[in-house]
């Protein structure tokens, strides 16, 4: 060995130690040369043969044995105190094909989790785990983990050519065994980093990957089977959000899954969505700064306690919706910042790379391997976690290069744009290959721009030039903050706001909706819905049913966030989450909570089973106005049809008076209406003021029909009315 590749290798920064150690043929027979760091001693083990190597210091040992092939050898390491019995890593050829290197270096392994990071399999007959890592940068790197007391002198890896990939097979080492990368940088310093594709991580605030392999059995083929037989556009779509850490404090995905699926079920939503749940070292940035984006979160337990978490909700009939951050990650210096030396994850132009608003940094969307990263990234959630959609954060910060950049703080693109034409293109490759991958699954993006065709095909190219970014769903955050805005004000002033809510059906159809409560509205400040209604505490939780009534009735699916579902005053805190003791029995307030409790309840049960507030959402046919220029009243009130044409009435009357015989323009060839939900119902902590007589339809023009209801309209309060 030249004093430069023994230099090399002993320093971390040889790119090709299996051309080194291990047994290589020579003149005489066979070389066999190991690096046993510590080790006083090393023999080499095969049937009939037993030879002891000779050290040649820095814990390397070699001999030439008299024979000319290969033989299936181990080693007899001697460490003074005691003797292990190893095989070889050096002895093996690479563990990854030359086609997981190919679609790699094409940016199209769809599986990318099955390619690189740590794997456990059987190799050349030998069980133990495949090691592989993308740091195209590196001179050398070297695996470090409790089974080398974390000094990787013995354990370099081999570079795969030009693929930048880097592996090593290291026979012996099973499901559990923490280990890191130690990366020899180009100037020749060093990082220890966790693993991008770590499938299973420590809990935090430790920080380094597990071996992991899942044992996990499903027992959701019947629902797998029928979550793609209609679109989800078409169907009905209740959506109650969660903070898994904070739903209940100190739970785990298992003591989860007794609790959270029939809660959720009881209540009649359809979908669960969870805030992120990959594992991220600040539990107060809520799981939207990520570092390991293959790990569900450590700290309610394994990956497979996850899966069985899934699995039950499954099993309850409930969809699973989770939050997913490509947008940005955060720079700490274990994880995937500069991560070889140089910027890798990130954008090369640290202007381009550096997040304005977190304190983050983008992704390089135009790099062909991070672009599959994260493709692949959405596949395995989706894939491996039976994951039914995955709602993308902040879309528009990764749409717009100028996003909170201010002037000469951001770079054109080659058009001469704002547009971020690598993001446009990733976010279309990743829907398109979800959608193509997963049958049944949705994505949903958080999307706070009037962006054209974020829900559009990817084939289909609008006015701007550009083809659909390939959403399912979109956020309205419009319909969010004018709603909200109007339902702030005092009734007297709600006249002047009239049109903040009836805005949203200008734009109805523009995209397909989700109109979220969710938890962005209920923090830092903002107050929790209950809180933001005014009035006394009665006025508070009249004005919040009357919202969700109208909510629920409005085109577009519904997102909720826990402890809105029974009026929780204070504001959401991850450290100790929802506040349960409202709906304690002892309490003397607990009758308010549940009643609007029992209320959405209500709504989910009603919404579910009646197709004309679902079937036709992004169909304009499946919404008239009935009037929705009553803003003396305060009053709207509009129909929704199903696909087969049957009507459903929504009336709401956002003033707190009662409104005598109210008079709304109805078809004309329906005889009656009878209320078939009232949000001032006493159940729900109203007043009682309701129809409960059959409302017939009679022959006085209004509202341009030619027949019309006159009905009892309760104080701050929605009305739903079927036909009789």
């Amino acid at each position: 060995m030249s004093d430069e590749d023994r230099g090399r290798l002993l320093g971390g920064a040889h790119h090709d130690p299996h051309g080194l150690l291990g047994a290589h043929p020579v003149r005489g027979g066979l070389l066999i040369r190991v690096l046993r760091p510590c080790a006083q001693g090393v023999t080499v083990l095969a049937p009939g043969l037993r030879a002891d190597l000779h050290p040649e210091g820095d814990g390397l040992f070699a001999g030439i044995l008299p024979l000319h092939t290969v033989p299936d050898y181990e080693l007899l390491v001697d460490y003074g105190q005691s003797t292990v019995t190893v095989r070889d890593p050096y002895r093996f050829l690479p563990a990854l094909g030359e086609m997981d290197l190919h679609l790699f270096a094409e940016g199209r392994h769809e599986q990318l989790w099955q390619a690189l990071g740590a794997r456990t399999m059987d190799h050349q007959g030998v069980t133990g785990t495949r090691f592989t890592l993308w740091a195209p940068n590196a001179q050398g790197v070297r695996v470090v983990g409790n089974f080398n007391c974390w000094d990787g002198t013995g354990h370099p890896m081999r570079s795969l050519g030009s693929s930048g990939v880097w592996e090593l097979f290291l026979p012996g080492i099973g499901e559990g065994e923490l280990y890191k990368f130690e990366i020899t940088r180009p100037d020749g310093s060093r990082t220890v980093r966790a693993d991008p594709m770590a499938r299973r991580t420590e809990c935090p605030p430790a920080t380094a990957s597990i071996v992991d392999a899942s044992h996990h059995r499903w027992q959701d083929d019947g629902w797998m089977a029928r979550r793609g037989e209609r679109p989800v556009h078409e169907a009905p779509f209740s959506v109650y959000e969660v903070h898994l850490a904070s739903w209940r404090p100190g739970l785990t995905y298992r003591q989860l899954a007794a609790q959270l699926p029939s809660y959720v079920k009881d209540l009649g939503f359809t979908h669960v969505e969870f805030m992120p749940v990959s594992e991220h070292p600040f539990g107060g940035s809520w799981g939207y700064q990520v570092t390991g984006f293959y790990a569900p979160t450590a700290r309610m337990g394994t990956p497979d306690d996850f899966r069985f978490l899934v699995d039950a909700l499954h099993r309850a009939g409930i969809g699973v919706l989770m939050d997913w951050v490509p947008a940005h990650f955060p720079r700490d210096d274990w994880a995937l910042a500069e991560f070889d030396g140089r910027p890798l994850y990130e954008h090369q132009d640290p202007a381009r790379a550096a997040h304005p608003d977190w304190g983050t940094l983008e992704f390089d969307y135009g790099r062909t391997e991070v672009r599959n990263f994260l493709v692949a990234n959405a596949v395995y959630w989706c894939a491996e976690f039976h994951i039914d959609g995955l709602r993308v954060d902040a879309v528009a910060s990764m749409l717009y290069l100028d996003y909170s950049r201010e002037d000469g703080g951001w770079t054109p693109n080659v058009n001469g744009g704002r547009e971020n034409l690598d993001a446009v293109a990733f976010l279309q490759e990743m829907n398109a290959t979800v959608y193509r991958r997963c049958p049944g699954v949705v994505t949903i993006a958080e999307e706070s721009t009037a962006w054209d065709g974020v829900t559009r095909a990817t084939h289909h190219v609008g006015p701007g030039g550009f083809g659909g970014l390939g959403f399912g769903l979109k956020w309205n955050m419009g319909w969010m903050h004018d709603s909200l805005g109007y339902v702030s004000k005092e009734p007297v002033h709600r006249k002047y706001h009239h049109g903040e809510m009836t805005f949203s059906m200008i734009y109805a159809y523009s995209e397909n909706y989700v109109l979220p409560i969710s938890h962005d509205e209920v923090v830092h400040g903002k107050r929790a819905l209950v809180s933001k209604m005014p009035g006394d505490w009665w006025q508070q939780r009249a004005n919040h049913r009357a919202y969700l009534g109208f909510m629920w009735a409005h085109p577009g699916k519904q997102l909720l966030f826990m402890g809105q579902e029974f009026a929780q005053g204070a504001e959401w805190a991850e450290s100790h989450g929802p506040d349960w003791w409202l709906l304690d029995p002892s309490y003397e307030a607990e009758p308010d909570h549940r009643g609007v409790r029992d209320l959405v309840r209500e709504l989910n049960r009603r919404y579910t089973a009646t197709p004309a507030l679902w079937e036709r959402d992004t169909d304009p046919a499946g919404f008239s106005w009935i009037d929705g220029d009553a803003s003396e009243d305060n009053v709207f009130s509009f129909l929704r049809f199903a696909a087969d044409g049957s009507p459903l009435i929504a009336v709401t009357n956002f003033s707190p008076v009662v409104r005598h015989a109210y008079r709304l323009g109805v078809p004309d060839h329906i005889p009656a209406w009878r209320e078939i939900l009232n949000t001032d119902d006493p159940r729900y902590g109203g007043s009682g003021v309701a129809n409960p007589d059959l409302l017939k339809a009679e022959p006085t023009p209004w509202n341009g029909r030619s027949a019309s209801l006159a009905l009892v309209l309760p104080p701050l309060a929605t009305l739903w009315l079927r036909p009789a």
